[in-house]
């Protein structure tokens, strides 16, 4: 299902009024590690965790992709669990500096490929039996094929699918945006040849397999995922447990094709993004 940003308001108050009051983060080991990947072999899935086929109309490539910053995770021991009610390990930096509460982009931590995003201790985690994870996305940096007046080339997107994010300036690739504003879900940046432009696309898709159990309000970007196999927190660990945040990218970058349908994305002919959520999310213990 895809979640429009004109929904914004209410995922917002929905967010906030989770518990706040994240988890310590001293480095005494063992520690509960978290770190992250993508994967565009992944199923592709809609808002409701089914196989996704491209929309009637659109065409949609795999990105390539070369950074991304979370706001928010939370392991639910089962579907039954509501959102804040898990155990919520982080929650980032938001602030008001735009007006209305927004997620804080400039105090965000960005991640490559592999990288350790967040750890804590494991004497901190509540022991019990997780099967499922939640993990907000805030922000995707990109590289994607593209055509223009008859020239193909590879430009560089910063996608941002939090709630809303606050922005003072943000890096594409050689070049910098500067907005010093609020920004809902769904807008974007790209850079190709020197050139940058933005926009806001319509929709961003947020897959969460129990949806009938456990929803997730429109415009949150609180993407669910199961783990394989149960993830055990017993208390008594002795060494670190990783986690791998694996999030899909099949045909993630989607846009209307209707004006040239010839599965290019070339802005010159009228295409134009209409979705960028991550198709998927599978936590798996390391």
């Amino acid at each position: 299902m895809k979640k429009s940003y004109l929904f914004l308001i209410a995922a917002s108050l929905t967010i906030v009024s989770c518990n706040k009051n994240k988890k310590k983060t001293e480095d005494t080991g063992p520690n509960l590690i978290f770190k992250v990947t993508w994967d565009s072999t992944q199923a592709r899935l809609d808002g409701f965790g089914n196989v996704a086929p491209i929309g009637s109309g659109h065409a949609a490539q795999n990105p390539k992709f070369n950074e991304v910053s979370l706001h928010y995770i939370e392991l639910a021991p089962n579907a039954l669990t509501p959102l804040g009610k898990g155990e919520i390990l982080y929650y980032g930096p938001e602030t008001t500096a735009g007006g209305a509460n927004a997620v804080n982009f400039d105090m965000s931590k960005k991640v490559k490929y592999g990288e350790v995003f967040f750890s804590i201790p494991l004497k901190e985690v509540t022991p019990g039996t997780y099967i499922w994870a939640r993990v907000s996305l805030l922000y995707q940096n990109f590289d994607i094929n593209y055509r223009y007046n008859g020239f193909s080339g590879v430009g560089t997107v910063a996608s941002f699918v939090g709630f809303n994010t606050y922005i003072s300036k943000y890096s594409l690739k050689a070049q910098d945006k500067t907005l010093n504003a609020n920004k809902l879900q769904g807008y974007w940046g790209f850079e190709s040849v020197g050139i940058v432009i933005d926009g806001q696309a319509p929709a961003t898709t947020v897959p969460n397999p129990i949806n009938s159990t456990s929803p997730i309000p429109a415009g949150s970007c609180v993407v669910t995922g199961k783990f394989p196999n149960d993830l055990v927190i017993t208390g008594n660990e002795t060494e670190d447990v990783v986690i791998n945040l694996s999030f899909g990218t099949n045909k993630s970058f989607e846009w209307d094709d209707s004006n040239s349908p010839d599965g290019i994305y070339d802005p010159s002919q009228g295409d134009f993004p209409t979705d960028m959520g991550i198709r998927g999310l599978v936590p798996m213990k390391q």
